[in-house]
């Protein structure tokens, strides 16, 4: 039987579905070879020679293959359609050559969709390795790993704190650091709109804008202050109004074309919350169950077939009147456009989201996206009419103007509306009957104050768009382009933005200024152009190569001679509006806050990382961190005693922390804890101190095992700790009080995915005076009043079904004022269920790491980009 290598035991199982017993269909499990991470592994003085190792978890996987291929040596590569799934299949032929039998026929085979049609048809016209599109991957892979493993180690050497830098992700950091300056520069501008309500002579009202003051048109800053507002409010108020003009137009709107990855990537982070990567991986569990077609293209067209087969379905499920006269063909805009496969699109197109065989909700959400994205690029157009009113004084002096929208026939609307990134003005009222040469009486006048925003932060769908813009990255890097600056801290996501930490604005400042062409637009897009013409027959990859080094080289060995302390002066210079912003009072904003003497500088510590310091260190040890430009100035303070050690409030270079004694030879580093965020300073006494010494917390044995169940603060934020599963907690301050009850059920709510386990209630005793239900629940530890996320434990001798609304809230205000506790809104289970992933990396994070070579640390940079 022929031995049919594919990258997925989900794909393999799929695709043996269709071919049946006549084929020994495997998995490769992805790529089997890869570049050794250690200096030497890409030979630039060896025309770019590159040595591969088979992975030590692909052994046994290429041995499963070689045993297949004892009893028949004929081998078809069905890896994916796209240049990374060519480069696969040239290693597994590689890897094989050795124990191929002479005559054994090696055949490539792809298939866009993973349906016993598109199968069968692609086994029965194989093809060769495509050469160009290896000769493409060669090329990336050996630019990726050039540029990460000599250009991080200059990173390390020069700037204490930087993890990396990577071809492609150190641009699309770039991209969000040039972003976040834009906002820091950006200076509001006041304006004001003047609105009315008017009223038709049949009591009709509807609204207008004022657009014309004085007998001119008005322009956005015309109206600069609240008095020229006003002024403008009383010239409409002292005269009548009447209506003009009607003017009422048709309109339509046609549909978006089916999705290709950016667009898909971006329209599921707007609508359903995924981030790029966990987008790709549901699309990729989909295609390779054979529900859509494979979800890594640049293209928009679709088969003649599946156009069609989306006609039968519109017209089945919506009518002959929600489908247009002919198909409407799409055709692909981008300048690189280099995946030659069609738009991703069910393979199935009556078979309907409600009816897809899956249970993962990602999953279901994704494809429902992508069905009814499908579906309405192929449905009539919506049909609209505009109408504008025009409505003047007699004068001329003042004009206002209404809009409004009546939909006619919804069309493709139907079925799918496209998201948007950020607020769009687009006028759908209605309007009543308005005539023209109608009075227009006045009801209200209304001005409005305006300040002109800032440009807003990326989102992650926005950043793959402007990317996409810009030419930089392909389909089968986005997501990983993104998910990497963020996995090495140079970026965090806060409510869906992305905000570049300190140390990612410090390695995009120093690229800029060392290595300005590696980080240009320009340059990047250029390359990727070049890396499409390889993959098209049309360069040779060596020669990319040899261009590329020969200038790269000469950039590397500008820096041999860098100090580190002109490194620091210059990135100090350029951030200098960021890390040193203007005061309020007035003052020089680099005086030490402090002494009052020296200078704020940056400074980096041995132990890596930058933070702000004064020039006049030792005598004076002001430091804060170079996020917290306005950082409340703290010296050391004692706090008090406990068991003869002396506590302190100290201030370091990442925020104020509690200390337990001082520093001595016998204990170089006394016990010590940060002080969480949000604290206010002056409220940091002796007893919270002491507490926060104390963490992690103890809380009890878990009923059910035993297992000790612990309450702490972590790197992400207050947690319970339960065996090796973390969860975390919504506010800081429950750490200290939280009991058994509470605990378990945090702990059991990770199991449900984030969801709060369900608590049968023993009685609802009715609203608490501040709002939310009281109720008498039955925990593991006996009953309790629970009201928001205050459990208060019934006394002993107290019975649950006697106890009153009265007896609830004395044990319910006894809990809160002791815990400090107010009841909140609970977190969305998306959100929670990201949260509690976090310990449990922290946790990872923790296990001292063995030590490795420097070359070897070297290594992940470049893998990244693929």
């Amino acid at each position: 039987m022929p031995v049919v290598v594919v990258e997925s035991p989900a794909k393999a199982k799929t695709i043996n579905k269709y071919l049946g017993d006549d084929y020994t269909v495997l998995a490769s499990f992805g790529h089997v070879r890869d570049l050794p991470p250690k200096d030497g592994s890409v030979d630039p003085d060896d025309e770019f020679a590159m040595k591969w190792e088979v992975a030590a978890d692909s052994k046994k996987h290429i041995k499963a293959i070689k045993d297949a291929l004892s009893a028949d040596p004929n081998l078809v590569l069905a890896t994916d359609p796209d240049r990374e799934g060519e480069a696969i299949s040239w290693h597994l032929k590689e890897a094989l050559e050795p124990v191929l039998k002479k005559g054994a026929a090696v055949s490539r085979v792809t298939f866009n969709a993973i349906t016993k049609s598109a199968v069968t048809e692609a086994m029965a016209n194989p093809r060769q390795i495509d050469q160009p599109l290896v000769d493409a991957y060669l090329a990336r892979r050996a630019l990726d790993y050039l540029v990460g493993f000599n250009l991080s180690p200059v990173l390390w050497r020069k700037l204490p704190g930087a993890k990396s830098a990577g071809r492609v992700q150190s641009v699309a950091l770039r991209i969000i650091v040039d972003r976040e300056m834009e906002i820091e520069a950006f200076k509001a501008r006041e304006y004001w709109s003047v609105h009315a309500r008017l009223a038709t002579p049949r009591g009709d009202q509807y609204d207008a804008t004022l657009v014309t003051y004085g007998g001119k048109k008005l322009e956005r800053f015309d109206i600069a202050t609240e008095k020229d507002a006003m002024l403008a409010v009383s010239a409409i108020a002292s005269r009548d109004l009447k209506v003009v003009s009607v003017a009422a137009k048709p309109a339509s709107r046609n549909p978006w074309p089916p999705f290709m990855t950016s667009t898909l990537q971006q329209e599921a982070s707007r609508k359903l919350g995924l981030g790029a990567r966990a987008c790709m991986s549901a699309a990729q569990r989909l295609y390779e169950a054979g529900h859509i077609t494979y979800m890594r293209t640049d293209g928009i067209d679709m088969a003649p077939e599946a156009v069609m087969a989306a006609r039968d379905a519109i017209k089945k499920r919506f009518g002959e009147e929600y489908l247009p006269k002919s198909p409407r063909m799409y055709k692909n805009k981008a300048k690189n456009a280099q995946e030659a496969h069609e738009c991703i699109r069910p393979t199935d197109m009556m078979l309907s989201p409600d009816r897809l065989p899956v249970s993962d909700k990602d999953q279901k959400a994704l494809y429902d996206l992508i069905w009814k994205r499908t579906i309405a690029s192929q449905m009539e157009s919506a049909r609209m009419e505009r109408t504008t009113v025009e409505i003047g004084s007699a004068d001329t002096q003042i004009g206002l103007r209404a809009n409004g929208q009546v939909m006619l026939f919804d069309g493709f609307l139907k079925v799918y509306d496209q998201g948007r990134d950020d607020e769009e003005d687009e006028d759908s009222r209605r309007l009543p009957l308005i005539e023209e040469g109608e009075a227009a009486s006045k009801r209200g006048i209304t001005p409005e104050q305006h300040f002109t925003q800032a440009p807003p932060r990326y989102t992650e769908a926005t950043l793959v768009k402007r990317m996409e813009e810009l030419g930089i990255g392909r389909p089968s890097t986005y997501a990983s382009i993104v998910t990497t600056i963020q996995d090495r801290d140079y970026v965090r996501k806060e409510q869906n933005r992305l905000i570049p930490e300190d140390k990612g604005r410090l390695v995009t400042i120093f690229l800029l200024k060392y290595f300005p062409r590696y980080v240009s637009y320009d340059f990047t897009a250029h390359l990727e152009g070049e890396l499409d013409d390889i993959s098209a027959g049309d360069l040779a990859w060596r020669e990319v190569l040899r261009r590329f080094w020969r200038d790269f080289t000469v950039a590397l060995e500008g820096t041999s001679e860098l100090r580190i302390g002109e490194v620091l002066e210059a990135i100090d210079d350029a951030l200098a509006p960021h890390l040193y912003p203007p005061r309020a009072d007035g003052s020089d904003p680099r005086e030490c806050p402090l002494c009052h003497i020296g200078r704020l500088h940056l400074k980096t510590a041995r132990s890596g990382g930058a933070f702000i310091g004064c020039t006049n260190y030792p005598e004076c040890r002001f430091t804060r961190p170079i996020s917290s430009p306005d950082a409340e100035v703290v010296g050391d303070a004692v706090l008090g005693e406990d068991q003869g050690d002396q506590i302190s409030l100290k201030n370091g270079r990442f925020g104020p922390y509690v200390q337990r004694g001082e520093a001595t030879a016998e204990v170089p580093k006394p016990p010590r804890a940060s002080v969480p965020k949000g604290w206010e300073l002056a409220s940091v006494d002796l007893e919270r101190a002491l507490a926060l010494l104390a963490l992690p917390r103890e809380i009890g044995p878990h009923p059910e095992d035993g297992v000790a169940v612990e309450a702490g603060i972590g790197r992400y934020g207050p947690y319970v700790k339960h065996g090796p599963k973390y969860v975390n907690l919504p506010e800081v301050d429950e750490v200290f009080t939280i009991g058994m009850n509470r605990a378990v059920e945090v702990l059991a709510s990770k199991q449900m995915r984030g969801r709060a386990a369900p608590v049968a209630a023993l009685a609802e005793l009715g609203e608490h005076p501040d709002g939310g239900a009281v109720q008498v629940m039955n925990g593991r530890y006996g009953p309790y009043v629970k009201w928001g996320k205050v459990n208060a434990t019934l006394p002993r001798d107290m019975e649950p079904g006697a106890i009153t609304m009265e007896q609830a809230l004395e044990l319910i205000t006894a809990k809160a004022s002791k815990s400090g506790k107010k009841p909140a809104k609970k977190p969305a289970a998306k959100t929670a269920a990201k949260a509690e992933k976090a310990p449990a990396k922290k946790a990872a994070a923790k296990k001292p790491a063995a030590k490795k070579p420097a070359a070897r640390k070297a290594a992940k940079p470049k893998a990244a980009e693929e």
